[in-house]
Formats: structure tokens, sequence, C-alpha cells
């Protein structure tokens, strides 16, 4: 199979394992591409992709306009923070009027669950959900996965522990559902106020103590304190919630194994991870970072010839 299951990436939850292991085995490609003196292909030379930020972003939206610029497409740039959707027009025709100067892809980051799936229904050109609301952020899962696979070889055996702000997290659900379909064994660890009622019902495993979720797994992939959802206070302090729930050297130097550690950024350092996890030995953080320009030249690559 060299070809994508779908037109568009929604979700993880929509794609097959055997669309992710393709998307893995392009990305390898798109690797070496990246580590060559010259860093770009002509593959989506006739191409034109709009992303379309409804929410903030820097490391998302940089690492897809890079991800396109090295495949060699031309890129339309929007954010709704001074376009007309400040004056109360429609998602639809924010999109349309976009796609009226021939656009045949769409990157899209929404504050609503489900807008991209929304849109995919209405418009012909393929989409790439790059994070709806607290749904999902499937090429992060992508990336994280990928990083997995080229630090330990493998995902499937893995056991990978979700530490966080689980509640307000897109990227949580995403990586539960990628983890799971390559074969990983998945545990959510954090307060029980920022955990999700019915997280259970995923096939995880459930844990509030750090120290033991950091002796069950293999690797840890940290998120971050999510302050800018929160609209209510769900631990008392960040101080509080560091010494509770906050990832030090001390911890890692009690484990009776090697462990690695992730993070989707950015990070609150002295937060969720101190600077001496952050930049140790044991970090992939960077590498993610490097990963999620190969994840994400790979998806648009293939969404292209899905056409």
């Amino acid at each position: 199979m060299s070809q994508l299951s779908t037109r568009h990436l929604l979700g993880i939850k929509d794609i097959s394992t055997e669309d992710i292991q393709l998307i893995f085995e392009t990305a390898d490609n798109f690797k070496e591409v990246l580590n060559r003196p010259i860093k770009k292909v002509p593959s989506l030379r006739d191409i034109t992709i709009a992303n379309i930020f409804f929410e903030n972003s820097t490391r998302t939206r940089l690492s897809f306009e890079l991800a396109e610029k090295r495949l060699s497409a031309d890129v339309i740039n929007f954010s709704s923070s001074n376009s007309s959707v400040k004056k109360g027009e429609t998602l639809i025709d924010t999109v349309n009027n976009i796609l009226s100067m021939k656009v045949d892809m769409v990157v899209m980051r929404h504050s609503s669950v489900g807008a991209p799936h929304f849109l995919s229904k209405h418009i012909k050109a393929n989409i790439v959900n790059a994070g709806d609301g607290t749904h999902e952020h499937p090429t992060q899962a992508l990336l994280d996965a990928f990083s997995i696979r080229e630090k330990l070889g493998d995902v499937a055996g893995k056991k990978v522990a979700i530490i966080g702000d689980i509640l307000h997290s897109r990227v949580a659900l995403s990586n539960i559902f990628c983890l799971q379909k390559l074969g990983a064994e998945v545990m959510v660890c954090g307060p029980i106020t920022l955990l999700p009622k019915h997280i259970g019902s995923l096939g995880v495993k459930i844990e509030h103590d750090v120290e033991k979720a950091l002796q069950w797994c293999d690797v840890a992939n940290v998120l971050r304190i999510q302050l800018e959802r929160q609209q209510i206070k769900y631990f008392p302090s960040l101080r509080e919630y560091s010494l509770y729930f906050g990832i030090n050297r001390k911890m890692l130097d009690r484990l009776d194994k090697e462990i690695v550690v992730m993070h989707p950024g950015p990070i609150n350092r002295g937060v969720e991870l101190n600077s001496d996890v952050a930049d140790s030995e044991h970090s992939i953080i960077l590498q993610q970072v490097e990963n999620g320009v190969a994840i994400r030249m790979a998806v648009l690559y293939l969404l292209a010839g899905a056409k």
C-alpha cells in the first residue's frame, strides 16, 4: 500500500495502523532529505497549501510551514487575529474565500472540537487537523510515536506514561489512540482534577503517583499545564503542582532503569520538568521537534497523492 486510506487527516481515531506505518516509512525518507545539504524536494511544486490558524500557535505552525516549503509547495498563512473572523465572518465563508484562490490543501487549528471534521464535509480541499479544541492533534501524536520508534526501535510492547494535564490536552487523546494502535501499553498520570472522568474507558492505566508511573514506564511523555484553557483552579498553585507532579533529576536517578523523557512543548520549566531533566541525556525533546517536520512532510505528501 502506497496510499493513505483517507483524503484528510482529521484525527488518529479515523486512520488505520497501515496508514500510520506508511506515514512513518515516508517520514524516514524525508528525514534523509532534511539531513542533506540541499533540504528541498519538488514533490508538491504545483500544490498550494493554506495554513489557517484560529488559535495561537508557534511550534506547530512553523513546523507545518517549514515542511510545506521543503516540499516546494506554495504557502498561504492566515491568522484569525487580524482577519474578517473578527468582523463576524463564518468559518465556511472564511475558508471558501481562501479556497477561491485555488488552494489544494488546508492545515487548520481551531478552538472548537470537530471544526476540521465539519469543514471536510463542505469543501473539496484535503484537510489536516493541526489541533481542534481539547480533542485531537494527530501530527503531534504521529511525531511522538515516530520519535519513540526511532529511539527504542519499536513502539509495540513499550510502556508509555502520559503525565500532566490530560483534561485540557488534545495531545493526550491522539497519543493514546496512536500508541494503542501500534501495540504500546499506555498509562495516564496526574492530579484527579486534571484527568477526564471516563479516561479509563479508553483502556489506559490510571496513576496519581508520579514516581510509580516513572517506575512503570519505558517512556514518560510529559504534558504542559494548559493554564490558558483553565477557567477555574484545578490545583492550588504551580508550586504545589511542581512539588507533587513535577519531574526532577533525583527522581530519574532513583529509578533502577533508563527511561526516555518527552514533551510536546513549550515546556513550563520548573513546573512539569526541571531543566536538569529537560536538557539531560534522557530527553528526546529536540528530536521530537526535528521529527515533526519529517512527519508533516510525509502527511502532506501522502494526502496530495490521495486526490
